[in-house]
């Protein structure tokens, strides 16, 4: 049986895959949400690693799938432990070596979010409720302050320590009404970067927490 580890963003909670944990184990799917300490400033991505290459353990059937900043530390896992492939939601996809820091310049992140953001008709500065809970159930919303935690700076300064990318099946979901990473910005560096197509989900960048179903659908899709 495929197992999903799953990988947080910043802040590391693994709380935000609560609702695509449920969705999995009630399709009859092992699911593992990976919690990192991102406020730890003595911990960063090797530390990240260690915990997702813990989770998966002794399995060689892993799928890693990781959310924004955790596309940094799932090639970082997948480097070190077989694993079935790689799967990124809205994530950050790396360069060997590169930094989460040097990606947003590199990627040209925050140009593409200030333009969607123009062209959209919403506010250009960032805030939780437009850019990441716009379209969360408020009762969800409400259920992850407790779990909510700023990311050490020390992970923004800590390279992907790859020396090439894992060779396995990769794929990249892209959020429709991602705002912090739009959709049109994510096809593009997986195409750059990967070589190849992003696929298109419903949801904005917590897409987890927002259409956790369709997620999984799509989720599942690959593994069929």
């Amino acid at each position: 049986m495929t197992v999903f580890v799953l990988i947080p963003g910043a802040g590391g909670a693994a709380w935000y895959w609560h609702r695509v944990v449920t969705e999995l184990r009630a399709r009859g799917c092992e699911a593992v949400a990976v919690d990192l300490d991102g406020a730890d400033e003595s911990a960063g991505l090797p530390e990240y690693a260690d915990a997702v290459v813990a989770a998966v353990g002794d399995r060689d059937d892993a799928v890693l799938v990781a959310q924004s900043m955790g596309g940094f530390t799932a090639p970082m896992a997948g480097a070190r432990v077989p694993v079935a492939g790689l799967v990124f939601v809205n994530a950050m996809i790396p360069l060997p070596g590169e930094t989460p820091g040097q990606w947003r310049g590199a990627t040209g992140s925050e140009t593409a979010r200030v333009a969607a953001a123009e062209a959209g008709g919403y506010s250009t500065e960032i805030d939780l409720d437009t850019y990441f809970l716009h379209d969360v159930p408020a009762e969800v919303a409400a259920g992850g302050a407790e779990h909510e935690r700023p990311e050490a700076e020390i992970a923004f300064t800590q390279p992907c320590a790859i020396e090439r990318w894992p060779a396995v099946p990769t794929r990249v979901l892209a959020g429709a009404g991602d705002r912090f990473f739009p959709a049109e910005f994510q096809r593009r560096v997986a195409r750059e970067r990967l070589g190849v197509a992003a696929e298109t989900v419903p949801g904005g960048h917590l897409a987890a927490l927002s259409c956790p179903g369709p997620l999984v659908d799509r989720l599942l899709d690959g593994t069929r």
